[in-house]
């Protein structure tokens, strides 16, 4: 039972025919601060006497009379200037706590009322690169969000929208038929086709910095520092004035982030011109950048060469993607990729043409949008067609075919301002009776402050990643085992499992415990600590947990078949046991919320109160027979919730470590 969802439907109740609408106001029953204050409370008294022009106690007094939950709490108080704090009843929450108990699969947590289906589309990446840890973030916040809608009662439907048919492919099919190492191909074809795609693309992109890029700067710079000089003539004899200074300083830093990124662009044409071999292709390749986009053209048009390796090169490339995905624990409904829907892409441009949303301008057809100052392309001069194309012909085959009530893209903030051209134009186009969102997230940041990256400059990749957090987790796995007491317990191949385990919970568990809409600083050590919010430290109390069993040689499954009554006498197993009734609101919160941290939350809340539960109240020394059951049947349920919490993030739990 989610207990704040009833606590707020009797506020409503009482609330209905007196002070419409009620929505803001129930919001305001939150749970309490401090045990001081009760379980519950509600400030709703508050904002009500200053609209009746009432003191808000009276209106506190009011609104506990006409609220009816006797048979949930003890009778409300009244404290302060108006607050309604509220205390469960004991014997409420030992049925309720003994329901849960009673129920290992759901703990008692109800399905929706008002289920929907939602689509939602995560991971992406391009087929034809390796996957790096940028991929990391969409692909475990989708998948956590999937799995607890789905718990909830929803109908999900996972869709994988691989990028299997962008330029990224022109850049490969270029590299294979001007650069391949014909030895390392047939051996590691992913591998290589990673390389051609970087080498390529370092080529593309110091043709386009020389020639476009770096002198379009330089214009700007010099305008800039035109801008400078005269306004630092002009406000010479204002040098007091704060205002003056301000405009200086602003200045200032517009001509120093002109000039870095400058000395950048410079950086990366000198990083080509000072290496032998790179430099020696560059000047072989001087028209690469259109020589790429032709043979991007050519694929498209259904040339036989471009196909034919095409063909040869996805297989290779998606067996190495779901080598990724197996280990990560991670599957999908769907796996459609950008050329599922190439024979969408010219009706859905025709068909924006008729209903009158989109036009040519300079020979591309647009569709502009009063929202945007740029409107967004569907087709280029040449007849290309966009990703913005591919996304709408994406969205109208899953209204058709799929009939969602909601679509969700789990992708970074960086495609914000896309997906706000998406869904305007979606919207113009009839698609407004579904709810579009775009669930962005921030960057993987190094401990530098910048995009985590390797030593030498390269995005970090997910598979090496994926190892040395394994590997790490084995060296805190083995320590953790040799240090204990009575010797270490684990056998070889068990802390190999153990320590799969454990890395990848710390891995997921770093990201999906910060709010996805932050960067966050990636720390193996941090992530990996045993103590803390970290999956670690949640594995470690469930592990903890199920070793009192194995001590007692107590059979869980025959405890919660016995006919046994939840005593909750300390003040330990009360806070226990009520935060253990509070995992339905937690997952409401993380669905309606759409943030993962707010499970991951209230894991760490859990784990924490079972600490101090199980410092203050002995277990199997307990001092009567009734004490011990009760004690371990809220043990029991601890670990089943920890384990239930984990998995709907995608993380697994083990019985040692």
């Amino acid at each position: 039972m989610n207990i704040l969802l009833q606590l707020r439907h009797r506020f409503a109740q009482a609330l209905a025919d007196w002070a419409d609408p009620v929505d803001e106001l129930v919001a305001m029953v939150r749970p309490s601060q401090g045990a001081q204050f009760g379980d519950y409370q509600a400030n709703c008294a508050m904002p009500l006497g200053k609209r009746f022009g009432r003191p808000p106690r009276e209106v506190a007094e009011e609104i506990v009379n006409r609220l009816e939950v006797d048979d949930l709490c003890q009778k409300p108080e009244i404290a302060g200037p108006g607050f309604i704090n509220l205390r469960l009843r004991d014997e409420w929450l030992t049925n309720t706590l003994r329901a849960a108990v009673a129920d290992p699969e759901r703990l008692g947590v109800a399905t929706s009322l008002q289920p929907r289906h939602v689509v939602i589309d995560f991971s992406a990446p391009n087929v034809a690169k390796p996957m790096h840890v940028g991929h990391i973030r969409s692909t475990v916040i989708g998948d956590c969000l999937a799995r607890v809608l789905r718990f909830l009662g929803h109908r999900v439907t996972s869709d994988n929208h691989l990028g299997d048919w962008g330029t990224q492919f022109g850049m490969i099919i270029y590299g294979y038929k001007h650069f391949l190492d014909q030895a390392a191909y047939p051996s590691q074809p992913v591998v290589e086709l990673g390389r051609l795609y970087r080498l390529v693309r370092v080529l593309v992109d110091y043709h386009e910095t020389k020639r476009r890029e770096l002198p379009e700067l330089a214009q700007k710079l010099a305008q800039q520092e035109k801008t400078f000089a005269a306004l630092e003539t002009e406000l010479s004899d204002k040098q007091s004035d704060k205002k003056a200074k301000k405009t200086l300083r602003q200045a200032q830093g517009r001509l120093a982030d002109l000039r870095n990124q400058q000395q950048q662009l410079q950086q990366q044409i000198a990083s080509v011109e000072t290496d032998p071999q790179l430099a020696t292709l560059a000047q072989e390749h001087p028209d690469i950048g259109r020589a790429v986009l032709d043979e991007t053209a050519a694929l498209h048009a259904g040339d036989e060469e471009n196909r034919r390796l095409w063909n040869e090169f996805l297989p290779p490339c998606l067996e190495e993607l779901d080598a990724t995905y197996e280990r990560l624990g991670v599957c999908f409904d769907l796996t459609l990729g950008e050329s599922f829907y190439q024979d969408r892409m010219a009706g859905v441009v025709d068909d924006l043409i008729a209903c009158g949303l989109a036009r040519e301008s300079e020979g591309a057809i647009c569709v502009f949008l009063e929202s945007h100052d740029t409107p967004m392309i569907v087709r280029k001069r040449d007849g290309a067609f966009l990703y913005a194309t591919t996304d709408l012909a994406t969205l109208q085959y899953r209204v058709e075919q799929l009939q969602p009530d909601a679509i969700l893209y789990v992708v970074d903030f960086r495609q914000s301002e896309h997906f706000e051209k998406l869904f305007a134009v979606a919207r113009q186009w009839g698609f407004d009776q579904i709810e579009l969102a775009h669930l962005s997230f921030g960057t993987v940041m190094g401990e530098d402050g910048k995009p985590f990256k390797t030593r030498s400059g390269d995005t970090v990749g997910l598979a090496s990643l994926l190892d040395e957090a394994v590997e790490r987790a084995k060296q805190v796995v083995c320590e953790n085992d040799d240090a204990k007491p009575g010797g270490p317990e684990l056998s070889e191949t068990e802390r190999q499992r153990v320590a799969e385990v454990v890395g990848m919970g710390a891995l997921k568990y770093a990201d999906l415990s910060h709010n996805r809409t932050s960067d966050y600083v990636f720390s193996y050590d941090k992530m990996l600590a045993m103590n803390g919010n970290t999956a670690t430290y949640m594995q470690y109390a469930h592990a903890r947990v199920r070793s009192i069993f194995a001590k007692g040689g107590v059979a869980a499954e025959q405890l919660r078949a016995t006919p046994q009554a939840l005593q909750l006498e300390h003040p330990a197993e009360r806070a226990l046991g009520l935060e253990l009734l509070r995992l339905s609101e937690a997952l409401e919160a993380t669905a309606i919320e759409r943030r993962p941290n707010l499970l991951t939350g209230y894991l760490f809340q859990l784990a924490d109160c079972y600490s101090a539960f199980y410092e203050q109240c002995p277990v199997l020394k307990a001092d009567s027979e009734a004490s011990r059951a009760s004690r371990l049947l809220l043990c029991d349920l601890t670990a089943n919730t920890l384990r239930l919490g984990l998995a709907l993030l995608g993380i697994d739990v083990v019985e040692k470590m």
